[in-house]
C-alpha cells in the first residue's frame, strides 16, 4: 500500500546488521524505505516502483562460494542505485569489476579525501572522517568508473559508474560515526533520486486507520495494552479506526515500575473511553515465579502465565476475532532472517505475552512498517500524554529480570522505590530525555555498613543508564557526580534494606541492557 502511495526507497539486505541503520535514516529525510531480500526479482521491483534502491553491507565476500547476489538486471533498470560496503563490491563487481582482499584492512575511523563534489559529495568538505569496516575492496576499477574519494588505503573509497546511476561507498554513512553520513544520504535522494520527501506522519496515520477499518470492518478487537509506549499507540490508533469495537486488556502481573497499572488506565479512560478490562494477576505470577532464579526459566513462566491470563479475560468478551499487537519494523527484522536473507536471527519476535495463534484470532499489526521513534511521532500526534510516549523502555518480563536470583514481594518493593527515585532526580536534573534507558537493578548481596552508628548488613542497589539510538549498541551515560550522589543518597536514606548503591559503567556490547 504505502510503496504506491509514496515515494519509496528499497533496501537489498545482505545480511548486514545495520540494514535497519539504513532504513532509519531513510526514513529520518521524510522518504519512505523498506528493507527486502536480496532475491528480490526484477519484476517485485518494477511493482513497487522504488525511486532508488540501496545494497546493503554484508559480512561475506563477493567472490566466496555461497555469498550473497542479488538479480545482476537491478543494476540495469534505470533506477539510482547506491551500494555501500558489500553492496559496492558486488554492484563493481556486476559492472565489471574485480574485488580482492586487501592488504590492509581498514576498521573505525577513516580520514577520506573527497575527489569530486558534484553528486554524491555535494556540500561537503574535502576531507571527511568516515567509519569503515572491510577486508575485501577494489583496487582497481574499469574506464567506465570514476573515483569520487579515496582514503590512504583505499583507493576508491567512493566511486560512481560514468554510463549507469551506480554509486558506491567503501565506508558505512549509516552509522553515527560517519558524521557527513546524513549529507551523503540527502544527496542520493534528492539529488540523485529525485525523492521531495513526502513520507510525513500525518498521512500514513490516515493511511493506517484506512487499512485497520478495510481489515477488520465492523468486527471485534482486543488488544494487550503493556504499560509501553508500542502497544499503547497501537491502541490509540485502532480506536481510532473503530471507536467502540476495541477492547483492551491490562494484566498486572506484580512485576511493573511505580504507578504502572493506575497511570495506564486513567490515561486510556480518559482521552479515548476505550473498553478497558484490568485484570489484577499479582499474587498469580508471583506464585509461579517463587523460587525460581534462572533468568530464562522466569521469561518462560512469565509468557505462559501471561498467555493463560489473558484467554480468560478474551473469553469473557464475545465475539473477538482480532488480536492487536504493537509489533514494529525492527521486531519483525530481527524475528527471522530478514526476508528471507542470510542475516543471522537475533532475538525471538516478542510482544504482550508473546500471544500465539492458538488462541484463535487474527493478528492486526498497524505498527509493523515503523521504527520506535515513528511510533514516539504518531503517538504525539493521536494525543497520546509525553509520560507515555517517553517513557523509557521496560522488558516484557518487567522487574523479574531486574531482581537477580528469587523474586519476593519484598525486593520487588524495594526496587520499585529505588527505581523511582533514579528516574524522578534525573528528571529534575532534565537528564530524562537525554538518555535512551534508566533504571535500578537489585543485587541479591548484602554488605556492611554503618546507619546510625550500628552495623549493618544490607542489599546493594545498581543502577544502570545508558545512551542508545537503535538499542543495538548502547554506552553508559556519564552522570554527573551531583546526580548519583542525589540518587545514592535518597535510596539509602528512603529505601528500606538498602546501605550501598552501584553504577553500571559496561557498554553494549560487551554487556547487554539488562542484567538478565
Amino acid at each position: 500500500m504505502h510503496s504506491k502511495t509514496h515515494e519509496a526507497i528499497l533496501v537489498v539486505d545482505f545480511g548486514s546488521q545495520y540494514s535497519h541503520l539504513i532504513a532509519r535514516r531513510i526514513r529520518e529525510q521524510n522518504v519512505y524505505s523498506k528493507i527486502v531480500s536480496h532475491k528480490i526479482t526484477p519484476e517485485d521491483v518494477k511493482q513497487q516502483n522504488p525511486k532508488g534502491i540501496i545494497l546493503s553491507g554484508g559480512p561475506a565476500s563477493v567472490y566466496a562460494s555461497g555469498a550473497p547476489r542479488c538479480n545482476e538486471k537491478l543494476l540495469y533498470m534505470d533506477i539510482p542505485v547506491l551500494g555501500i560496503c558489500y553492496g559496492f563490491q558486488l554492484g563493481s563487481q556486476i559492472l565489471g569489476a574485480e574485488i580482492n582482499s586487501s592488504e590492509n584492512r581498514e576498521y573505525g575511523n577513516t580520514r577520506c579525501t573527497v575527489k569530486d563534489h558534484s553528486t554524491l559529495f555535494s556540500s561537503l568538505d574535502d576531507s571527511i572522517d568516515v567509519w569503515m569496516s572491510h577486508g575485501d575492496q577494489a583496487m582497481e576499477l574499469p574506464d567506465d568508473f570514476q573515483s569520487l574519494a579515496y582514503s590512504d588505503n583505499c583507493p576508491y573509497a567512493a566511486a560512481r559508474h560514468k554510463e549507469r546511476d551506480f554509486y558506491g561507498v567503501q565506508f558505512h554513512p549509516e552509522v553515527t560515526h560517519t558524521p557527513s553520513g546524513k549529507q551523503i544520504l540527502n544527496n542520493f535522494l534528492f539529488k540523485i533520486c529525485g525523492c521531495s520527501g513526502d513520507w510525513e506522519m500525518s498521512s500514513y496515520i490516515k493511511s493506517a486507520v484506512e487499512k485497520v477499518q478495510k481489515q477488520v470492518g465492523k468486527e471485534k478487537v482486543i488488544c494487550g495494552l503493556s504499560g509501553g509506549v508500542d502497544s499503547a499507540v497501537a491502541a490509540a490508533l485502532i480506536y481510532n479506526a473503530i471507536g467502540s469495537n476495541l477492547s483492551c486488556v491490562f494484566v498486572d502481573n506484580g512485576l511493573l515500575r511505580m504507578n504502572e497499572s493506575e497511570s495506564v488506565i486513567k490515561t486510556f479512560k480518559e482521552n479515548f473511553k476505550v473498553d478497558l478490562h484490568f485484570v489484577n494477576a499479582r499474587e498469580r505470577f508471583l506464585e509461579k515465579l517463587s523460587g525460581v532464579t534462572d533468568p530464562e526459566q522466569k521469561r518462560k513462566i512469565i509468557g505462559h502465565e501471561f498467555i493463560d491470563v489473558f484467554k480468560d479475560e478474551a473469553n469473557k468478551i464475545a465475539d473477538i476475532k482480532y488480536l492487536a499487537q504493537g509489533t514494529l519494523y525492527p521486531d519483525i527484522i530481527e524475528s527471522v532472517s530478514a526476508h528471507g536473507g542470510p542475516t543471522v536471527t537475533i532475538k525471538s519476535h516478542h510482544n504482550v505475552g508473546a500471544l500465539p495463534s492458538e488462541l484463535g484470532f487474527e493478528l492486526v499489526e498497524p505498527l509493523k512498517e515503523l521504527f520506535k521513534d515513528e511510533v514516539r511521532k504518531m503517538g504525539s500526534e493521536l494525543g497520546l500524554p509525553d509520560d507515555i510516549i517517553w517513557r523509557h523502555p521496560f522488558p516484557g518480563p518487567g522487574l523479574a529480570i531486574r531482581i537477580i536470583g528469587d523474586i519476593t514481594e519484598d525486593r520487588l518493593q524495594t526496587l520499585r522505590f529505588a527505581d523511582e527515585i533514579m528516574i524522578q532526580e534525573i528528571k529534575s536534573a532534565g537528564l530524562y530525555g537525554k538518555i535512551a534507558q534508566a533504571f535500578a537493578v537489585f543485587l541479591p548481596v548484602s554488605t556492611v555498613g554503618v546507619m546510625g552508628d550500628e552495623r549493618s548488613y544490607e542489599n546493594v542497589i545498581a543502577l544502570r543508564a545508558v545512551e542508545s539510538t537503535d538499542f543495538m549498541t548502547a554506552d553508559w551515560v556519564k552522570i554527573p557526580y551531583e546526580v548519583l550522589a542525589r540518587i545514592s543518597s535518597r535510596i539509602i536514606n528512603e529505601v528500606r534494606g538498602v546501605n550501598r548503591v552501584v553504577y553500571d559503567i559496561s557498554s553494549k556490547p560487551p554487556s547487554t541492557i539488562e542484567w538478565e
